[in-house]
């Protein structure tokens, strides 16, 4: 009995295991809140499951993400489109196959001691923010449409954590940060916080999204497409109950704390929700949307060299049967 059980075990360890896709996937920042549906469906085994082997890698901004995907030094990774377009512009060759943002994520905020009251009062002041953050990319855009130069500010590098403190010194005028954080400003600010959300004032770009190496894509399209039903699964799954996804987060980075991280997922809700992602599929890119996202870049930023904007971003792999449901 125990030589056929030793023997069982050995044929059972001589199985081959099925070979797993490895995908290195770049965030657009440090974990938080926006981040809880992957490591939720990691979690929960959904991406092991359909033989993914996905591993998330802190980022340091959108223009940092889209350099690597693009590279290939990352096949996979979460950027803002407009830093997308403008990568395309130079080369960059990624394919967008999963939209997060379907409203503009991008904010600046002030101290309203400090006399500014709004956009109109940015020239001449300092903004500072980290070097790779993908407001920097798009500032032109935001600029242009309100009738100032964009060279008529003065960027200043720091460091994403040090934004409230050198606001707060006035070793800066203005700063940026995305809209699931507002929370954080507010506490720290108080009556004297000064804020605009860039889709009030004429600039609702797509926000953040899952690009991929095109010439990875071209290569592993049944992984990806599987990778992107297992992601537009787990952020639906996250929209109807929170609460598990988000603990899913603090329990994969031991420092985020889950009052804060769950107030930012409920403002990623507000950003994810259009009238497509509502309507048509969560998760899509809208063709008349990204065309207009394209004329923005080429008008108000430039590009190098122009292309067919439906070559950044496909539809394809979505599942039209999951949509937004708030």
């Amino acid at each position: 009995m125990k030589k056929t059980l030793v023997a069982a075990l050995i044929a059972l360890a001589a199985t081959p295991v099925a070979a797993q896709t490895k995908l290195d996937f770049i965030l657009n920042w440090v974990p938080g809140g926006d981040h809880a549906p992957y490591y939720y469906a990691n979690k929960m085994g959904w991406y092991a499951k359909e033989g993914l082997q996905v591993n998330l890698e802190p980022g340091k901004g959108s223009v940092l993400a889209t350099q690597r995907v693009g590279a290939g030094a990352n096949p996979i990774g979460l950027a803002d489109m407009g830093s997308v377009l403008i990568a395309k512009g130079k080369g960059a060759d990624t394919v967008g196959v999963f939209n997060v943002y379907a409203n503009s994520p991008q904010g600046m905020y002030w101290l309203k001691s400090s006399g500014i009251k709004g956009v109109k009062d940015f020239p001449g002041k300092k903004i500072g923010n980290p070097a790779g953050d993908g407001a920097r990319a798009t500032w032109p855009a935001l600029a242009k449409a309100n009738g100032i130069d964009p060279k008529s500010v003065v960027w200043v590098n720091i460091d994403a954590n040090a934004k409230l403190s050198a606001l707060k010194s006035k070793a800066i005028d203005v700063t940026t940060s995305f809209y699931n954080i507002h929370h954080v400003f507010q506490r720290e600010l108080g009556d004297d916080m000064g804020f605009l959300a860039w889709r009030d004032v004429g600039l609702n770009s797509y926000g953040n999204s899952v690009i991929v190496n095109a010439a990875f894509l071209a290569k592993n399209k049944p992984a990806i497409d599987k990778f992107v039903k297992v992601t537009q699964r787990a952020f639906a799954a996250c929209v109807a109950d929170p609460k598990p996804c988000v603990q899913a987060l603090i329990d994969a980075n031991g420092a985020l704390k889950y009052d804060n991280e769950m107030t930012n997922w409920q403002l990623v809700e507000v950003l994810m929700s259009d009238k497509f992602s509502k309507s048509v599929a969560l998760g899509i890119h809208d063709d008349a949307r990204m065309a207009a996202d394209y004329d923005v870049v080429k008008t108000y930023i430039g590009l190098d060299k122009e292309f067919d904007v439906k070559t950044t971003y496909t539809n394809e792999f979505l599942d039209r049967s999951i949509k937004m449901t708030k």
